[in-house]
């Protein structure tokens, strides 16, 4: 399964001087290189999302482990992050009207 399915991107991919990287997929069983890179990134535990620059040395380490995380654009984040609040809401509750039970007349002569 791809990383990016949880994650699909609710507006159009455009540049963006911040990236957002979600580390998706679990560290035990990695290369060493891809766990000293994800801790130089300063990602530890999944689902946690940290916030770089958006320059060649930080792509170029994204490249490598690129398989373990998803990485966002600001406007990605921001959409998504609003998706959500907007699923967690608080609705007006749901109400059923049943009709009120009728009373058996239970007459013993």
């Amino acid at each position: 399964m791809n990383g990016f399915k949880a994650f699909k991107a609710q507006v159009p991919i455009a540049w963006s001087p911040r990236l957002y990287i979600t580390l998706v997929r679990g560290i035990p069983g990695t290369r060493r290189l891809h766990r000293r890179t994800l801790e130089a990134l300063n990602l530890t535990k999944c689902n946690r999302t940290v916030t770089r620059a958006n320059c060649s040395s930080i792509r170029g380490m994204l490249n490598q482990v690129k398989r373990l995380i998803v990485i966002e654009t600001e406007e990605m984040y921001n959409a998504r992050k609003q998706n959500l609040a907007n699923h967690k809401s608080v609705r007006p509750p749901v109400v059923v009207g049943h009709s009120p039970p009728i009373a058996a007349s239970s007459s013993s002569s």
